[in-house]
């Protein structure tokens, strides 16, 4: 039985993670993530069918004894925009140093270990039609996508074994995550949900010997143009103070360009399972009380 560790564990891919995992009933699982009472709350589902730990990345003697113990590391830990972009440093200690400790403790005690790697397309920025081939030019400002960059960049030249997967736009709960109004509206782009996400990661163990050294791009089956995604997601949710606040608040330079090699890795493992209908249906189903906050959006949807 693989024993696998996946860092970031209590994040909206990670969970889905587990549970996939946990599907297969052939992988011992171990989640790390930071102690606080929101990683409580969301690993409490598992207490009794995974180990969980409660520590960090950074963590040298901690991530030493668990590299040591396991077969694979998926490695979602990370510091998302827009609180990566808004804050120097903050990247470069999460997405950063924290692969950098993954990486040395499996190159010093357990070469056979393979780790994936969730990197982003972000980093493509305004490219027509990028691909894992395309040459990276970084916004200085860009913390979060220079930050992967580098840990890609270190990933390639330390370790035998690994497969990192460049992620778009991830779709997850628009009334709690931020993030997903850091886009611009006049965009099309690529997008995954994360239940999708999650299950290329778990997938791709499978086919660790065919992804082996490789780099792709991981994206949902459908692209789709921003201001129809907002539309969208104001018509189920309503307004909401989360969506008030990012769409005049934050920046919208995140960017989750359509990319030229998007069906490569489904091709290989065949991951996708989800669609935006679907994507749209969960939502709805936790929406339905949501009925003052969908008045209060008609005028918006109709004024994009």
């Amino acid at each position: 039985m693989k024993k696998v560790l996946v860092t970031g564990a209590a994040g909206s891919i990670g969970v889905h993670v587990i549970k996939y995992l946990l599907a297969e009933g052939k992988y011992e699982v171990t989640a790390l993530d930071l102690k606080n009472k929101y990683v409580f709350k969301r690993m409490r589902r598992f207490k009794k069918r995974i180990n969980i730990l409660y520590g960090d990345v950074n963590d040298r003697v901690l991530i030493e004894a668990l590299v040591k113990d396991h077969d694979v590391i998926i490695h979602l830990a990370s510091s998302l925009p827009p609180l990566a972009d808004m804050k120097k440093g903050l990247s470069d200690i999460i997405d950063f140093d924290g692969t950098e400790n993954i990486v040395r403790a499996i190159s010093y005690y357990n070469p056979k270990c393979h780790l994936f790697f969730a990197s982003t397309t972000s980093m493509y920025k305004t490219m027509e039609n990028p691909t894992v081939k395309s040459k990276i030019i970084l916004d200085d400002y860009d913390y979060f996508a220079h930050a992967k960059y580098k840990a890609e960049v270190l990933i390639k030249n330390k370790l035998k074994n690994y497969t990192i997967y460049r992620i778009p736009l991830v779709l997850s709960n628009p009334l709690c995550e931020p993030f997903m109004y850091h886009v611009n509206k006049n965009m099309t782009i690529d997008c995954i949900t994360k239940e999708d996400a999650a299950y290329a990661f778990v997938k791709g163990i499978k086919y660790i010997g065919e992804l082996n050294r490789k780099t792709y791009n991981v994206t949902g089956e459908e692209t789709v143009s921003v201001s129809t995604l907002y539309n969208k997601m104001l018509e189920i949710n309503g307004l909401s103070f989360k969506y008030v606040l990012s769409r005049l608040f934050l920046e919208k330079n995140y960017y989750s360009p359509v990319c030229g090699d998007r069906d490569e890795l489904d091709k290989i493992i065949n991951y996708r399972n989800d669609s935006l209908v679907e994507y749209y249906n969960r939502l709805r189903s936790r929406a339905k009380k949501r009925k003052l906050a969908r008045f209060l959006a008609k005028p918006f949807i109709k004024n994009k």
